[in-house]
């Protein structure tokens, strides 16, 4: 998969960078908020362990330095920092406000002890010799050299301990929720499990070098690929349920934008545009969902005067009789006087001094929540009680 243009590592660090690059203007707007950092975090060195490893970069990184080899630490502190930053992401993510400062403890400990290892890799690698540029079997071909052998299975036991971790943080967390959040952490566990075949893989060739076997396949072949496939699963596994749930909130906006248009139409001409959509067709839904809501209330209001007490407590008391849940009920009951109101308002306006404004006039209840404005609107379109009513007025 490594190939000598690096397009198989290239490729997917260029997916991680977009949707890295997606979330910056998030944490824009929120430069406090410790999980978003974590989730960037994590996709900037997603993108940076790709890159790092495609061979291009391998070579690149070992002519600019004149040490043969010298991409070695380079990666593997890269790969020790994605692991990292994953345990600290988790800490962070599964934990409520009341944890904050356990979290912040635990997410410091790791840091230091990620770091303590990172340090530690380079430290071995200048401390041993590795003169002969080794691109695609360093683990295997230094595997018995004195201190380059001890920072390939520090590397290794560290990226072990980390797959472990993170395979049984996910499941056990998994097993407390539900959607989206329970699919990317799915694919989180699923992604370290191909991290542990990983190393396996790779103490595998290794063992087989010093038993003067030769299974250098499984380190050259087999493992980068696992790598490649559980890097793009853990990456998206944290992404899933945040995409998600910024979907979903849209989505709930536009379907309430939706079904509130047979309230908005009508109190049409009762309402006076309260914001303007300067953006035109590219309005964000927020502001369209604001400015009908802000409508829909200006509406009511202006044609308040005009509702009938006695229209809406007989249609409650009918809708509740006959069974009907109090909240819907409420709603046909304000839907009727609201429709009613409308018709006296508009008469009022051709015909000055006709059904006039009743004084005391009763106060709709639905308009006090956006369920009940939606539950008013659905009654002013489908209730059969609503049609009779408008006949009659």
């Amino acid at each position: 998969m490594n190939d000598s243009n690096g397009l198989g590592f290239y490729l997917p660090g260029a997916l991680l960078l977009l949707a890295a690059c997606l979330k910056l203007p998030a944490l824009w707007r929120n430069p406090r908020d410790e999980l978003l950092r974590s989730v960037l975090a994590l996709l900037f060195l997603a993108t940076a362990v790709f890159a790092a490893t495609a061979i291009p970069t391998l070579v690149a990184v070992n002519r600019l330095t004149g040490v043969p080899n010298a991409a070695a630490p380079l990666v593997f502190s890269l790969i020790t920092a994605f692991s990292g930053a994953n345990i600290v992401l988790i800490f962070r993510w599964s934990s409520g406000p009341q944890d904050a400062e356990h979290t912040r403890r635990r997410a410091r400990l790791c840091n230091i002890v990620t770091l303590a290892v990172i340090v530690a890799v380079n430290v071995l690698f200048a401390l041993g010799e590795a003169p002969v540029e080794r691109l695609r079997d360093l683990d295997t071909y230094y595997a018995c050299t004195p201190y380059i052998r001890e920072m390939i299975l520090l590397y290794l036991a560290a990226h072990t301990t980390a797959a472990v971790t993170m395979t049984f943080l996910c499941r056990r967390w998994a097993r407390e929720v539900r959607g989206a959040l329970r699919a990317g952490l799915g694919l989180i566990a699923f992604g370290y499990v191909l991290n542990l075949l990983y190393d396996i893989a790779k103490f595998s060739a290794i063992g087989a070098r010093w038993t003067g076997g030769d299974w250098d396949v499984l380190s050259t072949e087999v493992a980068p690929a696992l790598a490649s496939v559980s890097a793009l699963l853990v990456a998206t596994g944290f992404v899933l349920p945040l995409v998600s749930q910024h979907v979903m909130s849209r989505w709930g906006m536009w379907r309430r934008y939706a079904q509130l248009r047979p309230l908005s139409r009508e109190l049409r001409g009762a309402t006076r545009r309260s914001i303007a959509l300067g953006g035109g067709p590219w309005t964000p839904i927020e502001i369209r969902l604001t400015q009908r809501e802000s409508d829909i209330h200006d509406g009511i209001l202006t044609v308040s005067p005009y509702l009938r007490s006695g229209v809406r407590e007989r249609v409650l008391r009918e809708e509740l009789e006959a069974g009907r849940p109090a909240d819907e009920a409420a709603a046909v009951a304000d839907a009727v006087a609201l429709a009613t109101a409308i018709v006296l308002w508009d008469r009022a306006r051709d015909t000055p001094g006709e059904s006039g404004p009743e004084a005391g006039s009763p106060v709709l209840t639905s308009p006090n929540s956006p369920a009940g404005l939606v539950r008013m609107s659905r009654a002013l379109a489908k209730s059969p009680t609503v049609r009779s009513f408008r006949q009659t007025v």
